[in-house]
């Protein structure tokens, strides 16, 4: 892993003169460049929208101007996506040290936070396994001269640095990655953040009655792990915040195999679990008053003889019966003891789960968004908000009947296609039918009466994310973190 942790801060450009650095940037708006600006960027056949770069070389120092379109549309997204692109064109050319002129002036805190995230997101490469030269270079520091607010930007700097070190745990190979390794990292998260971290062991996770997840289990000789990070703030009446996330460490599919191609990336089948570990990485950190409680089930899903098998039913943690149908479904049989243990033995204000549960969200909504679902409309209400402010693109499924005024997050038919005729319910729902939906069907049957609940189905936007300028192509992304970090108010 390289990815920049920390920015350096100058408080006015002027004081660049003094320092050497390879690359310095300069913000312009499309619609405030003087004309020798103006001529630069046409000469090089760029108009000052987003992420444009134009360059020239000053004194051996090679000033990049960056675009950020006209300044009466300015977001935080787009300030997040033109650092990208700076950063990017420092890694391109092998910069060692950069200075990027903050483009934020009177806009908020929130801007200049975002700007920070984008510098070090987009700082982030995965260079682990290279033994030859492309493992050699690393960017070693960007300096942000004239932040409008440093605070921000060291907040920003934070959970971008939080989001970089859960790409990491995506990107390695199962046999890095291993539930082990994650019950290690809560650990030392944990630690940092005065946090109590409980992580139970196959035989007492299935002395306990997590039958649903000792099944999944059952076929890997690698030490499964159920995980709790505690997390207390806030004052000890306030209700906490529960995020389970899926830590399938890696998925061959079982019994009901997957095919050969592309089964390499069932490494990120764990990436919900990466985004409550970048979570709580970064209240380690920042320390909010609040309560948050995280809850991580962790195996890999293997095949042989001791594997479940299509045909078994497995009693779930809250007594609920399940009918196995195909154990390639084995992302919500873990979530099911989850969901159900954190239902018993916590009052939570709200609770959000997080899984690359199916591959037909992909079909549904690609690359770009993430599917989620809820039995709580004020819940979904604040996602979107949050949504908006981290450029964290969600759809909800089904869609919410708007137009008569009646809210019907997950509608009973669906709840009735992953009921079982031999248990209570099956892990497959109507063939070939709303795959998405019916995962988050099952999982609202393990969900505790009352609790408000949202399920993010991030299987298309925990890797691949498409036309991001601070998402390394091909590689985890960490989305969803910051958009829970902003809905919690951290």
């Amino acid at each position: 892993m390289a990815h920049i942790k920390k920015l350096n801060f100058l408080k006015n450009h002027k004081d660049l003169v003094d320092e050497n650095y390879g690359m310095v940037a300069v913000p312009t708006f499309s619609d405030k460049m003087d004309k020798d600006l103006a001529e630069l960027f046409k000469s090089q056949n760029k108009t000052g929208k987003v992420g444009d770069l134009v360059f020239e070389i000053d004194n051996n120092s090679r000033i990049v101007y960056y675009g950020l379109g006209n300044s009466s549309d300015k977001t935080a997204e787009n300030f997040r996506r033109a650092a990208g692109e700076v950063v990017g064109y420092a890694l391109q050319h092998k910069y060692s040290d950069i200075a990027v002129e903050c483009p934020v002036s009177d806009e908020g805190e929130y801007f200049c936070q975002a700007f920070a995230e984008g510098l070090i997101l987009s700082s982030y490469r995965f260079l682990d396994y290279f033994t030859d030269e492309r493992g050699e270079y690393h960017l070693k520091s960007i300096t942000m001269v004239d932040a409008c607010n440093q605070d921000a930007a060291k907040k920003g700097a934070i959970i971008a640095s939080a989001v970089c070190d859960s790409r990491d745990l995506g990107n390695h190979p199962g046999n890095v990655t291993t539930p082990t390794r994650l019950a290690n990292f809560a650990k030392e998260v944990g630690k940092k953040g005065n946090m109590k971290v409980t992580v139970f062991d196959r035989e007492e996770f299935t002395k306990m009655g997590m039958g649903s997840f000792a099944g999944v289990a059952q076929g890997t000789n690698e030490p499964p792990k159920f995980i709790i990070m505690e997390y207390f703030g806030g004052k000890k009446s306030e209700k906490p915040v529960l995020l389970v996330g899926k830590g399938l460490t890696f998925d061959t599919g079982g019994v009901s195999l997957k095919p050969g191609l592309n089964m390499d990336q069932m490494k990120f089948d764990m990436c919900g679990s990466a985004v409550v570990f970048g979570v709580m990485n970064a209240i380690a950190e920042l320390q909010p008053k609040m309560n948050v409680v995280a809850i991580v089930p962790s195996t890999h899903n293997m095949l042989g003889g001791s594997a479940y098998k299509p045909g078994d039913i497995l009693t779930a943690y809250n007594g609920k019966t399940i009918e196995v149908l195909n154990t390639d479904a084995e992302g919500r049989l873990i979530l099911a003891d989850a969901l159900a243990y954190a239902s018993k033995h916590y009052d939570p204000e709200y609770m959000l789960d997080f899984a690359t549960l199916t591959g037909a969200v992909v079909i549904t909504l690609g690359h770009i968004a993430t599917g989620i679902m809820s039995n709580n409309e004020t819940l979904v209400e604040n996602i979107k908000v949050s949504s908006d402010n981290t450029g964290e693109h969600v759809w909800q499924l089904p869609l919410w009947l708007s137009l008569i005024h009646i809210s019907e997050p997950l509608w009973d038919e669906y709840c009735d296609q992953v009921k079982s005729e031999v248990a209570d319910v099956k892990n497959l729902g109507s063939p070939g039918q709303a795959g998405t939906i019916a995962g988050g069907a099952f999982l609202k049957a393990f969900v505790g009466k009352d609790i408000p609940w949202a399920h993010f189905d991030v299987a298309g936007t925990s890797y691949h994310v498409e036309n991001r300028s601070y998402i390394q192509k091909n590689s985890a992304s960490g989305q969803v973190i910051r958009l829970v970090l902003d809905m919690l108010g951290a």
